[in-house]
C-alpha cells in the first residue's frame, strides 16, 4: 500500500496553512508589515526554503517596501516559535518526500514534538500510516496520471451537457485516453 507523495505534501501543507490562518487572527493590527506578509505572500511558506530568494531584494507588495524572500520568512519565524515548529516540521517532510530519504522521513515522523497546532494531527495521521508513507518514499508509483484521466472526462462530462447514447460517451473517452 502506498499513499500519493502529492496527498502527503497536501496533508502537511493544508496543516501549514491553517497554523498560518491562525496566527494571522491573533493579531490584532492588520496594518503590521508582519500580517500582511501572512496574508498576501502565502505562497513563501509552501516555497522548498532552498528556493528562496536570501540575496536579491524584491518589492513586496501588500508590506510596500523592499525585501529579500528569505528576510520576510524569517520576520514570521522569528517572531512566532509555536509557526516556527509548524514550519520546519513542514519543511522536513517536503524535502525528505523530496530527497526520497527513507531515513529521514523516519526522523521528522517519530521526533515531532506535539506543539497544539494542525500540525500534531497530520503528523499523527502519517504514523499512524506509517508503512504506507515509507512506501511512498520508496517506490516511484503515484496515482497522478489515473486523477489526470478522471479530470478530463469530468471535463467532458461538463462540456458535452451529457450524452443520450452511453456508447458514444464511452467513445469519446477512448478518443481522450488515445
Amino acid at each position: 500500500m502506498i499513499i500519493d507523495r502529492f496527498h502527503i505534501v497536501q496533508l502537511v501543507g493544508r496543516a501549514l496553512g491553517n497554523a498560518r490562518i491562525s496566527l494571522m487572527k491573533k493579531m490584532n493590527d492588520c496594518h503590521c508589515s508582519e500580517y500582511k506578509i501572512l496574508k498576501a505572500h502565502w505562497r513563501l511558506f509552501h516555497k522548498d526554503s532552498a528556493d528562496l530568494e536570501a540575496a536579491r531584494s524584491v518589492y513586496l507588495r501588500g508590506v510596500n517596501e523592499y525585501m529579500t524572500q528569505q528576510n520576510a520568512l524569517d520576520l514570521i519565524v522569528k517572531n512566532h516559535p509555536q509557526f516556527e515548529k509548524v514550519y520546519d516540521a513542514y519543511q522536513d517532510v517536503f524535502n525528505a518526500l523530496k530527497e526520497k530519504n527513507r531515513e529521514r522521513l523516519i526522523d521528522v515522523l517519530e521526533n515531532y514534538r506535539r506543539s497544539g497546532q494542525n500540525m500534531d494531527t497530520a503528523i499523527s495521521t502519517l504514523k499512524k500510516n506509517m508503512t504506507a508513507v515509507l512506501n511512498s518514499v520508496e517506490y516511484d508509483f503515484s496515482n497522478g496520471p489515473v486523477e489526470g484521466i478522471n479530470r478530463r472526462i469530468k471535463s467532458l462530462k461538463r462540456s458535452c451537457f451529457g450524452f443520450r447514447n452511453l456508447d458514444n460517451f464511452r467513445k469519446r473517452i477512448a478518443l481522450i485516453r488515445s
